[in-house]
C-alpha cells in the first residue's frame, strides 16, 4: 500500500506534512513549524508519530519539533549539515542517505541555496517531494545563505523526477509567486492559466498545494531559469517585486 500525505497548515503561512505507510502505520511529519496543529491532527486520527523529518534548521521548519519528540518520542532526521544549529538529531542524513518509513522508503537530495545543508526528502510511491523552502509552486527559496549557482544545481537535481511527483513545499505562497511569474512570463499559456486557477483557490480559503514537478516545469520561472545568470537575475527582481 502507498504512502499517503496530508498538509497541515501551521503559524501563518507554513505547512507541515503528515506521511502515514498504509502497509505499517508509521507515520512522520515533516517540518513542523508548531506542534499544536499536528497534536490535533494526531488525536483526531488515533494516531501516534515515529519519525520527524526535518529539511533546514529555520524555526519556521523545526519549532515544534521538541514538544512533538518529547509527546510521542519520535525519532528526529535532519540535514547532518545544520545539526549545530537543529534540535539533537537522531538520524543525521546526507545526500543520498535513505528513510525507511514502514514498506515507504525516501531518498534524501542535499539541495543547498536556502540553507547551506538544506535537503529534501523524495518518495517514491507515489511520488512526492518535500522540498520545504527550496522549491516553491511558481517560485524558489531566498538565498540567505546560498548562491544562485548553488540553487540553480540544486533545482537541476529535480530533472530526473517524474512530472507526476508531487510537490509538498513548506509555505502557501504561491498566490504571490504567480503574480511575479506572470511579469517576467507574460506569454505562458500554461502559467496564465495556473494563475487563474490559483487566485481562484485562495479566494475559496483553499490551498494551492501540492502542485506537481510537471506543471512546475511548465510554469514556474526558476526551474525553468536556463542557467545560474538567469536565476540570479530573477531571485533578485523577485526580492524587491
Amino acid at each position: 500500500m502507498p504512502l499517503t500525505v496530508r498538509a497541515i497548515p501551521v503559524l501563518s503561512d507554513n505547512y507541515a506534512w503528515l506521511l502515514r505507510d498504509e502497509s505499517t502505520g508509521i507515520t512522520a511529519v515533516v517540518d513542523p513549524g508548531e506542534a499544536a496543529p499536528i497534536e490535533r491532527t494526531l488525536e483526531q486520527e488515533g494516531s501516534g508519530l515515529d519519525f520527524i523529518l526535518l529539511t533546514h534548521h529555520h524555526h519556521d521548519h523545526i519549532g515544534g519539533t521538541e514538544t512533538l519528540r518529547t509527546r510521542y518520542h519520535a525519532a528526529v532526521a535532519g540535514p547532518a549539515a545544520e545539526q549545530h544549529r537543529m534540535p539533537h538529531l537522531d538520524l543525521p542524513l546526507n545526500d543520498n542517505d535513505r528513510v525507511k518509513l514502514g514498506q515507504s522508503t525516501g531518498r534524501v537530495i542535499a539541495m543547498p541555496g536556502h540553507t547551506l545543508g538544506h535537503i529534501s526528502y523524495y518518495f517514491d510511491q507515489p511520488p512526492a517531494l518535500f522540498c520545504g523552502d527550496t522549491l516553491f509552486s511558481l517560485g524558489c527559496g531566498r538565498l540567505f545563505e546560498g548562491t544562485a549557482q548553488q540553487m540553480f544545481v540544486s533545482l537541476a537535481r529535480l530533472r530526473d523526477l517524474p512530472d507526476q511527483t508531487l510537490v509538498c513545499c513548506g509555505h502557501e505562497y504561491t498566490l504571490s509567486n504567480s503574480l511575479f511569474a506572470t511579469h517576467v512570463d507574460p506569454e505562458n499559456p500554461a502559467l496564465r492559466t495556473r494563475a487563474e486557477e490559483v487566485s481562484a483557490l485562495r479566494d475559496k480559503g483553499l490551498p494551492t498545494v501540492p502542485s506537481t514537478l510537471g506543471l512546475e516545469r511548465a510554469t514556474n520561472p526558476f526551474l525553468r531559469a536556463a542557467n545560474a545568470d538567469v536565476l540570479a537575475t530573477l531571485r533578485k527582481q523577485k526580492d524587491v517585486f
